[in-house]
């Protein structure tokens, strides 16, 4: 078992890594499909994607349902444990919207707006 310092350092072990927050966001909706999951995230590899929906899978954050059915078909959906990390995560999206509309007004960013 890893040794935590503060349970905040907990958080950070299971959202580390560019792209979790985002994949957190895009399943927040609705159950998807990889291709679906990766159209929404322009710039993540289909290796990354792969390995970061393995690894919240592993934390118990994603589940991961197949289908027995041809082609294949696989969903991929947040647990409980991982809406309760969404909604702690809402407050920092927030937070950050902010923060792009204060850069967007100092013309500091070209981020669409919140």
């Amino acid at each position: 078992m890893k040794h935590y310092t503060c349970g905040l350092d907990a958080a950070i072990d299971v959202i580390d890594g560019k792209w979790k927050v985002l994949i957190l966001w895009a399943l927040g909706e609705s159950p998807r499909r990889f291709g679906e999951t990766r159209r929404l995230l322009p710039g993540v590899s289909e290796k990354v994607l792969a390995q970061q929906l393995r690894e919240l899978e592993a934390d118990g954050i994603v589940h991961r349902e197949v289908y027995d059915v041809v082609p294949p078909k696989v969903e991929y959906s947040l647990t409980e444990h991982g809406h309760d990390l969404n909604a702690a995560l809402a407050p920092l999206a927030a937070w950050g919207k902010e923060r792009i509309a204060m850069l967007k007004a100092e013309g500091e960013t070209n981020a669409p707006a919140a």
